[in-house]
């Protein structure tokens, strides 16, 4: 990459959001990282100092990305039981948020990148699954990242160039200012849980599949984002973010267990629990198409659940 340019980036402070910041830097580009602190907590990337901003304060947001060039909107309301348990202000901010963010990047014609989710489909019925899919979110999560998806397209057209990822299921680590920074997501609960020597909860039935991919391969589809928005034209395109490894919740608690067993020579058990959530998709099958992704940023996934696994059990 020869051009460098100056990027703001909401939720930096959050989990995915730090990593990327990280890697704008790395790539030579200046970054304006803001967050609420509400759910992360990185102060500081590499020098930048994370400033304390809510996405949904207009004036604010205009002030802080007064001068970038584009905008990774990282910013939201995660995960389906925290969206349940406050419905209005995961709208506020998912939806709400997003628009603002958008409104300024139409207003300024400025290249978009938003990380939606897999939850926007719901139960998956064609496969393998690509962009094409029908959107049918079961749950409140997948709702508010399906309307903040059709607010982007609707937006960006004859406007501004945007990237919309549909992301698969997150997990693994990455250091920041000498410290793991994770979240809880099930691979990463399963890990934690067989280094505590305790059982492996599989909520029933077990067979509902995913697709897995590393928070590390995520973050690395920003920069490649940036460097193909940057000479496109106005309009926003939808792209699977996946690796295509494809697990049932079972086998993921199956292949902890089993390198448990190896890295830790210790046994651990496997329970299959009540789902206390029912509000997700329960299907067999999820296999994603990622040449779509391939073709328009060069994405590939360069991380495995296995040895991701067997290297956070040695930590």
């Amino acid at each position: 990459m020869t051009e460098t340019h100056t990027i703001g980036v909401t939720g930096a402070a959050g989990y995915i959001g730090s990593r990327v910041t990280r890697e704008l830097l790395a790539d030579g580009h200046d970054v304006v990282p803001v967050d609420d602190f509400s759910n992360g907590d990185v102060t500081e990337i590499d020098g930048r100092t994370v400033r304390e901003l809510d996405v949904r304060d207009e004036a604010a947001l205009r002030d802080a990305f007064d001068d970038v060039d584009a905008v990774m909107h990282l910013a939201a309301i995660s995960g389906v039981q925290s969206c349940a348990e406050n419905e209005r202000k995961a709208f506020d901010v998912n939806v709400r948020g997003t628009e603002t963010v958008a409104w300024l990047a139409r207003e300024r014609n400025l290249p978009l990148v938003f990380p939606c989710s897999m939850a926007i489909l719901g139960e998956p019925t064609e496969f393998p699954i690509t962009a094409d899919n029908q959107r049918a979110p079961v749950n409140h999560y997948g709702l508010t990242k399906k309307m903040s998806e059709d607010d982007i397209h609707d937006l960006a057209r004859g406007e501004f160039p945007a990237h919309v990822y549909m992301k698969s299921n997150l997990y693994g680590h990455h250091e920041m200012n000498g410290r793991s920074i994770g979240k809880n997501t099930v691979i990463n609960i399963f890990v934690d849980r067989a280094k505590q020597g305790k059982p492996l909860e599989v909520h029933a039935p077990g067979t509902q599949s995913r697709d897995f991919v590393h928070v590390k391969d995520v973050a690395r589809a920003y920069p490649l984002s940036l460097e193909a928005l940057m000479d496109a034209d106005a309009g926003a395109t939808t792209l699977p973010i996946a690796s295509g490894e494809e697990y049932s919740i079972l086998e993921i608690a199956e292949l902890v267990q089993d390198a448990a067993a190896d890295v830790l020579d210790r046994d651990i058990d496997v329970d299959i629990v009540e789902n206390p959530r029912g509000s997700e998709a329960a299907g067999e099958d999820f296999t994603v198409d990622t040449s779509k992704t391939e073709d328009v940023i060069g994405f590939e996934a360069e991380h495995t659940v296995e040895e991701t696994v067997r290297e956070l059990l040695a930590q």
